[in-house]
């Protein structure tokens, strides 16, 4: 299966792909169903969204995970993976500051879907190196063709979890292998998908075990910043 083609396909034509094919493709290529609805264009299903959640929880959980060391990110991920699926209220409803709105179509869009697919606004994102006008920008009027376009690319798929090369070819950039850049880890963002059934009281809880974490790492070791985490390969990560 050439992964980039079919996710370009997607972005296309991916209106005319049932959700239950798209289900399947998710599975295929080891992506979250509610990531490929939003590349399709398809709506995502309550049940696949977080429940609702406090904001600053989830910012506060999602600084922590980001003072973790690499090393720990698994550990923590093993974790937040056993955690029962709680009945709780919902879904998420995504919020954001300001009088601006993000995009109802093209990438922008898709952006801002994948980051609200894993319970955040753009006010509660973690720091991915850009900064907070940039993120805006990104769910708003991102084009390929912006002169940052394939480091802000790389900035967001540690956020959330994807591979270079598959974000870049849902984006339409082209992606040289070649391509160097120091970037969040991507095994942060899969820590972020892993949590998305948690509820408020499940990420305190989370938040307070990364803490304890911290505490025993007293020097700080190599953290998902010190990676690149190109993706296809999960030891050069």
């Amino acid at each position: 299966m050439d992964r980039s083609a079919v996710l370009r396909s997607l972005v296309t034509n991916g209106t005319a792909t049932e959700p239950a094919r798209l289900a399947e493709l998710a599975g295929e290529l080891d992506l979250p169903v509610a990531d490929l609805l939003v590349v399709a264009g398809h709506p995502v299903p309550p049940e696949l969204l977080p429940p609702e959640r406090d904001a600053k929880v989830m910012q506060e959980f999602a600084r922590r995970v980001g003072e973790c060391e690499h090393d720990r990110l698994a550990e923590l991920e093993s974790y937040v993976r056993s955690l029962p699926h709680l009945d709780a209220p919902g879904p998420f409803v995504q919020t954001h500051r300001g009088n601006w709105k993000p995009a109802e179509s093209g990438f922008a869009a898709v952006v801002n879907g994948l980051i609200r697919n894993r319970g955040f606004g753009v006010a509660e994102l973690p720091f991915m190196g850009l900064s907070r006008p940039t993120v805006v920008a990104m769910v708003q009027r991102w084009s390929p063709a912006g002169r940052n376009s394939r480091f802000e690319l790389c900035a967001l798929a540690g956020a959330v979890g994807w591979t270079w090369p598959d974000l870049f070819a849902i984006a339409g950039e082209p992606y040289d292998e070649g391509y160097r850049q120091s970037a969040l880890c991507r095994h942060v963002g899969m820590l972020f998908a892993a949590a998305v059934h948690l509820t408020t009281d499940q990420l305190i809880e989370a938040t307070t075990v990364a803490a304890g974490m911290r505490i025993k790492d007293h020097e700080r070791g190599p953290g998902p910043w010190q990676h690149v985490c190109l993706g296809w390969r999960d030891d050069e990560s």
